[in-house]
């Protein structure tokens, strides 16, 4: 079975929360060898983690993963992550890059893939609307060949 992203789905809420989801493989949630931490939160919080911290992961990264996501979780004001894999679903809170619950399972899909629901932190961001275009422009760029809605 390939497990490459095919659709990125980005939700811009009324609250200016912005919801991204994909079907990933999704973030790993195993421990990191050298970090002793779920490797979830280690792509989370440190920068240049990614998707190819571990030769064992995967050889292949792009759109929620690596230095991006960990610098929209140290400038959101609350971000919730849920990764769908191996028939589970993964489920972590972060507050201005902070954890602020372990990683658990929350229950079992299907699916696959990762989904972060985010708020911009207003006290460091200068805008709190987004432009449509520049964000569909942006995920075209990053995920040129793949489904975006």
């Amino acid at each position: 079975m390939r497990y490459g992203c095919d659709t990125v789905n980005v939700t811009i809420h009324t609250n200016n929360s912005v919801t991204v989801e994909d079907n990933g493989r999704g973030i790993p949630v195993g421990m990191h060898k050298k970090e002793k931490l779920p490797a979830a939160e280690v792509v989370m919080t440190k920068l240049h983690a990614g998707g190819k911290f571990d030769s064992d992961s995967y050889k292949v990264s792009g759109g929620l993963h690596g230095v991006g996501i960990s610098v929209v979780n140290a400038l959101s004001n609350f971000l919730e992550l849920e990764i769908y894999t191996d028939g589970k679903i993964y489920y972590q809170t972060y507050a201005k890059g902070k954890k602020t619950s372990e990683l658990k399972i929350i229950g079992e899909t299907e699916k696959r893939g990762t989904k972060i629901h985010f708020q911009p932190d207003m006290e460091i961001m200068n805008q709190n609307t987004y432009s449509f275009d520049i964000l569909s422009r942006t995920c075209f760029f990053k995920q040129s060949g793949k489904n975006h809605h």
